[in-house]
């Protein structure tokens, strides 16, 4: 079994900052790639940001520069710091892993349940 439990969303400003945090859990052989997509109301799910291991990050164009993605392997924890935050960020934050659960297994990809990160303009 495993679990991708989400923290750190709330209500903020425009311009304001928040940093989301996700934490790995279970029987994990290996975990190839890190990640958080988020959805807006009425939008269907899009990429926010991504870091494989052993990569480098990509961004979403619409958060280059504002978003910044890192990872902490040792606490299979991903975190995802937002500065400048626009109403138009508003959406449910999702975390993504990319893993193995042994050895033999295909990556698959697992999903947390969601944080809800609102800008107020």
């Amino acid at each position: 079994q495993v679990q991708l439990v989400e923290s750190g969303g709330g209500l903020v400003e425009a311009g304001g900052s928040l940093r989301l945090s996700c934490v790995t859990s279970g029987s994990i052989f290996s975990i190839n790639g890190m990640g958080w997509y988020r959805q807006a109301p009425g939008k269907q799910r899009e990429l926010v940001a991504f870091i494989p291991s052993g990569g480098a990050p990509n961004y979403a164009d619409s958060v280059k520069g504002r978003f910044t993605i890192s990872r902490d392997n040792a606490k299979n924890t991903v975190n995802l710091q937002m500065n400048g935050l626009k109403p138009e960020d508003t959406a449910v934050y999702y975390c993504n892993a990319l893993l193995q659960m042994r050895s033999n297994d295909p990556s698959r990809v697992y999903w947390g349940k969601g944080t809800l990160v609102t800008v107020s303009s």
